[in-house]
């Protein structure tokens, strides 16, 4: 149908890209929405996966994140379809917790407190110089997904756990897109990314929680007022990543917020949860930052399962430029949301694609996010 070669490495990307040229070729839809063309065939919205593929309970699209056994991102860079590893035994207890009526009955009953002095235990293991033995089998699981060149200082520098995850990077190899134009806003982080014309979009798609709002997210002592009907972006930082987070657009930071709350997992099979609400009840701090071409946007930082610690690298009344550094999640994988003002941002094409199939996107810090309907407008 395409005379491509498939790489022979790539066992998962071929079945893929085989079943849907089997669609094209005879007719027989297999897979939903299996067409494939040039152009097409580069993107991962398209991709969804059957029983036929011997993947069995892989799940890409509207309510399917919640019930997968493995949890598959598409790769902005390379525009293929990846596995994120994630633990068995962890997915299991995390659908016995989160995605029933009764898991959720026993966080009412204390788990909540559990999942707080666990964050904080585990914590102070992480911080402490025995932790550092533990660098070695972390960066062997995830040895396809750490970049270990592109750490700014050697494996031998750090002495703690902690201190490798919260690693910095060589400069320059994550270059920030149009660098000199403030109407270009640009990835706050290395991580899998969700992107929604509105909030009450995202509830179609993805977020789950019967109580999710954009008032909630703020907390009571944010207006919500200047972000109802806005775009909302889900930045999800997994374990593996770079655990440093950027700031998107260029401003002045106004405002710090810190909003108390619990320490869910942000993992999809809790967002995904009709009885959970993870983004409005997880511990988190708002931040507003006031811009020339975006508006206010609000950047929440949200806290985990094994993230008690939000640290920021920058103060109230702060000039900021894109891409610059704001801060860091320590041990764990963790969220930054950022809400802009209605109508003010075009969030690019691809991105709202495979949002809306219910498909994260693996972006890295400074990749273009969107324009500036400013920008747009003028164009």
């Amino acid at each position: 149908v395409c005379g491509e070669i498939l790489e022979a490495s790539n066992m998962l990307g071929s079945v893929i890209h085989m079943t849907l040229c089997f669609n094209e070729g005879t007719g027989n839809s297999i897979m939903s929405g299996g067409f494939l063309t040039e152009k097409q065939a580069s993107y991962g919205w398209l991709f969804k996966l059957s029983e036929w593929a011997h993947f069995s309970s892989y799940g890409i699209g509207l309510n399917k994140g919640s019930k997968a056994a493995h949890i598959l991102v598409f790769d902005r860079r390379t525009k293929r379809l990846v596995e994120e590893l994630i633990s068995g035994k962890i997915i299991l207890s995390m659908r016995a917790i989160y995605q029933s009526k009764l898991g959720l009955r026993l966080m009412d009953k204390g788990a909540k407190e559990l999942l707080q002095d666990i964050s904080e235990k585990q914590g102070r293991k992480m911080n402490s110089v025995d932790s550092m033995k533990d660098i070695p089998q972390f960066i062997n699981f995830y040895k396809d997904q750490i970049n270990l060149f592109e750490m700014k200082y050697p494996l031998d520098h750090f002495k703690t756990f902690n201190e490798f995850f919260i690693r910095e990077l060589k400069p320059g190899v994550r270059p920030i897109a149009s660098m000199d134009r403030d109407d270009v806003a640009v990835c706050a982080a290395d991580c899998r990314l969700m992107a929604f014309k509105t909030a009450m979009e995202s509830t179609r798609f993805w977020v789950k929680g019967r109580k999710f709002s954009v008032q909630g997210l703020l907390g009571n002592n944010v207006s919500p007022s200047p972000f109802i009907g806005g775009t909302m972006v889900i930045f999800r930082l997994a374990p593996q990543d770079y655990h440093r987070f950027h700031f998107p657009v260029s401003g002045i930071i106004e405002r710090f917020v810190h909003v108390p709350g619990s320490l869910y997992t942000v993992n999809p099979i809790a967002v995904n949860s009709k009885y959970c609400n993870v983004f409005t009840d997880n511990k988190r701090v708002v931040s507003i930052i006031s811009t020339a071409y975006f508006g206010k946007v609000a950047f929440i930082a949200i806290g985990a399962t094994m993230v008690g610690s939000i640290t920021f690298t920058r103060n109230e009344g702060d000039h900021v430029k894109k891409g610059e550094e704001f801060g860091y999640f320590s041990f764990g994988g963790s969220t930054v949301i950022c809400v802009f003002e209605k109508d003010v941002i075009r969030i690019d094409a691809d991105l709202l694609e495979n949002s809306a199939r219910s498909l994260e996107t693996l972006v890295c810090v400074g990749m273009q996010l969107g324009l500036s309907t400013k920008t747009c407008n003028y164009k």
